[in-house]
């Protein structure tokens, strides 16, 4: 049941949202609604019973409405279900037309990626996948920046194509399970296809998967729509939707086509590692603190996707905790970003500077976030990168020694940031300035704490993944 209710929560308050005219109701009802899933998260790591969830479905295609709650779903889970929160905390003084929708479908959006987490039936995965991109077309389309509706088309026809490709790969494998075919999971595990079906279903899935999350070349979307999406919609994306990309890969590709996957290791890592250096320099370039968070995630994905196919222990631990911990850093640096833009009225890197001494708490915070960013150690992302690269190392050191480039890179833009926001004399643009609010405040701390608990001792995360 616990499965049932991540997804069931958000939803009914989301729908109740809708239906409450009053911003300041609609802003706590939210709070409230991502609170209770939260909390329901929580129970669930305690508790190793009622987990799963099965029931009838659409009985002519033999589907089922089948949930299941393991130690990965769990982790991703949990990631969501603090995202919500910690967003809805960091904008609870903003105002956004339609402020009820604004919430509603935020709501929505996190219970559809909730479904893409626990899905255990092909069909209801696709239906999930498309489902949690529903609400983010609307909320980039309607609520977005002065591009958003030829960039939410981009986004829309890249992850249309990705999601009909992968539709055709679900239907392939559907149609080779014995008897009366069968869209299950655990139907799915038991084909024997050859290499040459292996590879056909390989073609079709990953390139819906390598778009969402995104890597080198199917990434072109992904700054365009993070630039022009509000900061909020953006830290779902770029925190917690993309991990939707990543999970498939590891659920439904590594054990449904392992010989597909082997055969294609080199030319995904490749992709990947090029795409790591590509997006590193471009973000050394940018000069809009949006988009250089945008190159920047694009990196860390990157590496993220190299791991996961060198098919190492190492390389996969190192990916799952990484999920979790870039989701959390992700966040934070948006936040900031947010924070800036709506106290300044500009995201430009030129036209920044001396913040430090307007808002020395928010200096700090960011500091640290910063440091998670480039895998500092002590850090959160310091463990999972580590092991990433041992993983990249044990399957071609040649591969490793390039993508390692990619950490020298990734000092130079963040820091660079950094000193370019945050440090030297006030400009007319900050002289105005002031540090951050408690509802601010309260968000970072919460994102910092989770950054040096989990830098020092990331035993928890490693017993969840593997429970």
């Amino acid at each position: 049941m616990y499965s049932l209710l991540l997804i069931l929560i958000p939803v009914v308050a989301g729908i109740t949202t809708f239906f409450l005219k009053d911003e300041k109701t609609a802003k706590g009802f939210s709070l409230l609604g991502a609170i209770a899933t939260l909390v329901i998260s929580l129970l669930s790591l305690c508790n190793k019973t009622q987990l799963g969830y099965n029931a009838d479905w659409i009985p002519n295609l033999n589907a089922h409405f089948s949930l299941s709650l393991d130690g990965v779903s769990k982790m991703l889970c949990l990631l969501n279900s603090i995202s919500l929160p910690i967003i809805f905390i960091s904008i609870y003084n903003s105002s956004y037309k339609n402020n009820n929708q604004f919430f509603a479908l935020m709501l929505l959006m996190q219970a559809g990626i909730m479904g893409v987490f626990l899905a255990n039936d092909a069909l209801l995965f696709y239906f999930f996948w498309e489902l949690a991109l529903i609400p983010a077309y609307f909320l980039c389309s309607i609520w977005g920046g002065e591009k958003r509706i030829q960039v939410t088309f981009k986004f829309f026809i890249y992850t249309f194509v990705g999601s009909l490709l992968m539709l055709l790969g679900l239907i392939y494998l559907y149609l080779q399970t014995p008897g009366g075919h069968s869209f299950a999971y655990n139907d799915f595990l038991k084909l024997n296809l050859s290499l040459h079906q292996q590879n056909f279903v390989f073609a079709l899935m990953f390139i819906a998967f390598a778009i969402k999350m995104p890597i080198f070349p199917f990434h072109t979307w992904q700054p365009d729509a993070y630039e022009q999406a509000p900061t909020p919609v953006t830290m779902v994306l770029s925190g917690v939707m993309v991990k939707m990309g990543i999970f498939a890969v590891i659920k439904w590709l590594l054990p449904i086509v392992p010989l597909g996957v082997k055969s294609h290791s080199n030319f995904v890592i490749i992709l990947s590692v090029i795409g790591m250096i590509y997006a590193s320099l471009i973000a050394i370039k940018q000069d809009d603190v949006k988009r250089l968070i945008a190159y920047s995630s694009i990196a860390h994905i990157g590496l993220m996707c190299a791991a996961i196919f060198t098919k190492s222990t190492q390389g996969m631990d190192g990916v799952l905790i990484q999920m979790f911990n870039h989701g959390i850093n992700v966040i934070g640096l948006w936040i900031v970003a947010d924070v800036v833009e709506k106290q300044v009225g500009t995201r430009k890197l030129s036209e920044l500077g001396g913040l430090a001494h307007k808002a020395p708490i928010l200096t700090i915070l960011l500091v640290v976030m910063a440091f998670a960013n480039i895998a500092l150690p002590l850090t959160n992302a310091f463990v999972g990168e580590f092991l990433m690269f041992s993983g990249l190392f044990t399957f071609n050191i040649w591969f490793a020694a390039i993508a390692l480039i990619s950490i020298i890179l990734g000092a130079v833009y963040t820091l660079s940031m950094v000193q370019k926001m945050f440090y030297g004399n006030t400009v007319l643009q900050t002289e105005n300035a002031i540090d951050i609010s408690l509802n601010i405040k309260i968000a970072l701390i919460i994102l910092v704490i989770m950054v040096l608990i989990l830098g020092v001792y990331p035993t928890p995360i490693f017993n969840l993944i593997h429970s």
